[in-house]
């Protein structure tokens, strides 16, 4: 039973035609778990906990960053550093104190996912990497629940709602069926090397959310075997049918997975292996002389902003600086986490150099952090 006070809250739901009391405490029951509170968990997360959904999962082990404020509304400049989970948690129960929020600060992986996922009723993916994406599809179809799926990248963003299971038992789509394998490194640009439209993670999560609502409320969501692609500058939106692979190994004829596998492997180490430094033996290479070369794989203004010196070839424009990377001399690739220089290496091996490549382990962060 709502209070009076609830009851007030959710008045312009309560006045709507075909939703009633039921509705709103279908909303009430629902457990949600989103992953990633940045930019497409920003506008979910705001209008889940407006909307009453009674329990939210909060994935992210990330920090706030100056860069992510252009879009990731639920944090501001005073927050720079601190946890995105806590602070989004408290950001949602101002909004709306009868939440029960779960904050989860850790990297959700296949080790730990079903534990994570446990007891929700849906998954949202707000990650902005492929084997986070994979490794949401597979937990789902494991676990038996749906995932609504976004992505965005500079003006584009899309859709899509995944295992939904209806009545009958028949099972949706899933993101294997859309990409049954990850492409190449050089076809998966990050919004970081290629940036993204401040209003569109607004834009794509709210259209999420919509589907979201449907499924808790019992409604047929629109986007079932079907991906929404959303060109926010010109303002077009167009649908396109995804149909159900035969080899999909989750959920084909012959099913090859039965559980969780290492995502990361699967796609970033997917086509070449990758070594590693860490702090430590970069230090000492820097100490005792070695022979290396130090490059930056960030945009300008990150490495203008701060930096630990070497060469800055950003990777939105690697191709135009391929001379860079020839000779004997080991190469150590670095960037603010790691992502970028590891993809760096990967689509350099992709073009057939043989050089030394490593990756800085954590990029700026880790080494930064004594």
């Amino acid at each position: 039973m709502f209070s009076p006070e609830e009851l007030f809250r959710y008045s312009r739901h309560l006045n709507l035609p075909d939703f009633d009391s039921n509705d709103q405490e279908s909303i009430h029951q629902a457990k949600v778990l989103v992953v990633g509170c940045g930019g497409l968990g920003s506008p979910v997360l705001l209008y889940l906990a407006a909307l009453g959904v009674g329990t939210l999962g909060l994935v992210d082990n990330d920090s706030i960053d100056l860069s992510n404020l252009q879009r990731q509304i639920l944090f501001n400049t005073q927050e720079i550093g601190k946890s995105k989970a806590k602070i989004a948690a408290d950001r949602l129960t101002q909004l709306n104190p009868h939440l029960h929020i779960e904050v989860i600060e850790e990297r959700i992986t296949s080790s730990n996912a079903l534990s994570i996922v446990e007891g929700y009723s849906m998954i949202i993916d707000g990650s902005d990497n492929l084997p986070t994406r994979y490794l949401l599809n597979d937990t789902a179809i494991l676990a038996n629940i749906p995932l609504v799926h976004g992505s965005i990248y500079r003006y584009e963003g899309q859709v899509a709602v995944f295992n939904y299971i209806n009545k009958e038992g028949n099972r949706s789509s899933n993101y294997r069926d859309l990409f049954p394998e990850p492409p190449p490194p050089s076809m998966v640009p990050s919004c970081a090397e290629g940036g993204v439209l401040g209003v569109l993670p607004g834009i794509i999560g709210t259209l999420m959310t919509n589907e979201a609502i449907k499924i808790i409320r019992g409604l047929r969501p629109e986007l079932i075997d079907k991906l929404l692609i959303v060109d926010a500058e010109n303002l077009e939106f167009r649908k396109i049918k995804i149909k159900k692979r035969k080899d999909n190994p989750l959920t084909g004829e012959n099913p090859s997975i039965f559980q969780l596998i290492d995502y990361e492997l699967f796609c970033d180490s997917y086509y070449l292996p990758i070594e590693e430094i860490d702090r430590k033996t970069l230090e000492s290479w820097n100490q005792n002389g070695s022979p290396f070369r130090l490059i930056d794989v960030r945009e300008k203004n990150e490495y203008f902003h701060q930096n630990i010196g070497g060469i800055n070839i950003p990777l939105s424009d690697l191709s135009n600086h391929l001379d860079a990377f020839t000779g004997n001399d080991p190469i150590v690739l670095l960037c603010q986490s790691g992502k970028r220089s590891k993809k760096a290496i990967a689509i350099l091996k992709e073009k057939g150099f043989t050089n030394n490549f490593y990756n800085l382990s954590g990029g700026i962060e880790a080494y930064n952090h004594k």
